[in-house]
């Protein structure tokens, strides 16, 4: 029978190393358990006959699929199963395969087998998770790990899954709210690209057997529609000199704070990325902290979280100050970048001991009103497109009928 080598902590909270005979790693986990003991670690002992292979049962081979990327939603749906699966008691390797089975063949399939694998062979689960660093970041392994360091690894499961599930619905709002103008631009642009390239140059083919001169709208409509039929691809080039400006400016760290900066500074869309980051930093931070991760450790996950320059230098301030013994709120506060209201709750959560009761407070708060200000955007926007469409429709028209309102009036 194997033989599993094991460190657990007894019903005094004395750490312990011994051995126990078990058909599996399971059953041995069942039988310490019952004894009252709390394992921590546990592996086959070397040299230990390993579990014998069924018939038929083949070593699953890693497959390498190009382009195949794991996606947030894919984490937050196995996150929230996980959990679900923990709350009723199954051991960990037991849950990660029954949800490993359910993944379609993949880049993340075989993540969660390996993962399976290496919790099997002894490793710690936050061990195993941060061997895939790009799926499971450093927030979830740091409260995978404080769940582990606690005993309550199914109530952190079930906080890390609400606050996924959380970004994910924020998220999905923002773009949504993007699709309906980006769509609308696109068709406007579109037509009326049709409009100058096919129907203003058979206009002005008649404007010339006319003879006359043109009113000046109509010498520059005609204009436009020449460059743009001779110069298309340079208009062509255009998005794609803007890309590639844009990401060699981001490259820099300079170029990068710039941008940040800029992005919160637009009238409207930067009210939605403020609030957005600072919702995303206050639910971050707060859940870390209620899951027992230390304050330092995580407002250095939480830096790397935000995605904004510009915050980040306000965190890493934060951080100075509560390194030499100081508050959150005042290097907040000094920061400008959050609001006063922020920063009061935050300096209350720190006096009555509730700052991360306090924080995803703050986090709700502002996802309110990040949904009121995307809804507030996209209504402000469709008006604003119908009526750029309709002036420049209605400049094209104006400029293409005076010549003819001209030749008419000198007609009769």
């Amino acid at each position: 029978m194997p033989v599993f080598a094991y460190e657990a902590v007894d019903v005094n909270g004395q750490k312990i190393r011994q051995e126990v005979e078990a058909p599996s790693k399971d059953e041995a986990i069942k039988r310490l358990k019952s004894q009252g003991f709390r394992p921590t670690k546990i592996a086959l002992k070397a040299g230990a006959p390993a579990k014998p292979r069924a018939a038929g049962e083949k070593k699953g081979k890693k497959k390498f699929v190009l382009f195949d990327r794991v996606s947030n939603a894919q984490v937050t749906t196995f996150t929230t199963q996980f959990a679900i699966l923990q709350d009723a008691g199954l051991p960990i390797v037991r849950s990660i395969k029954i949800l490993e089975t359910q993944q379609r063949p993949g880049k993340f399939k075989d993540q969660l087998a390996m993962v399976a694998e290496e919790v099997e062979g002894g490793s710690t689960l936050s061990e195993a998770l941060s061997k895939h660093p790009r799926t499971f970041d450093k927030l979830y392994q740091s409260m995978v790990k404080a769940g582990e360091a606690g005993g309550v690894l199914d109530v952190i499961l079930n906080r890390l899954a609400g606050f996924m599930e959380k970004s994910q619905k924020l998220k999905k709002k923002i773009q949504g709210a993007m699709i309906y103008p980006i769509a609308v631009t696109l068709v406007a642009t579109a037509i009326l690209t049709l409009i100058m390239v096919v129907v203003v140059p058979s206009f002005e083919s008649m404007f010339k057997d006319i003879g006359r001169n043109l009113p000046a709208m109509t010498q520059m409509l005609l204009s436009v529609s020449r460059t743009i039929k001779e110069f298309w691809y340079l208009f062509l080039g255009v998005p794609f000199v803007f890309i590639i400006s844009w990401n060699a400016i981001s490259r820099s760290d300079k170029g990068r704070f710039m941008i940040d900066k800029f992005k919160l500074s637009v009238p409207g869309f930067g009210i939605i990325v403020k609030k957005s980051a600072i919702s995303r930093f206050t639910r971050t931070l707060g859940t870390l902290i209620a899951s027992g991760v230390p304050i330092l450790e995580a407002l250095r996950i939480v830096k790397d979280a935000i995605g904004n320059t510009v915050i980040q230098g306000a965190i890493e301030q934060v951080h100075g100050s509560i390194r030499e013994g100081e508050t959150v709120a005042d290097p907040l506060r000094a920061s400008g970048v959050f609001d006063e209201l922020v920063v009061n709750m935050i300096d209350v959560g720190e006096e009555t001991g509730e700052l991360d009761k306090m924080l995803i407070k703050i986090a709700d708060n502002y996802e309110n009103d990040v949904d009121v200000a995307v809804e507030g955007m996209s209504s402000l926007i469709e008006p604003i497109l119908i009526v750029g469409m309709g002036v420049a429709v209605g400049f094209i028209v104006v400029a293409l009928f005076l010549p003819l309102i001209e030749i008419i009036k000198t007609i009769h």
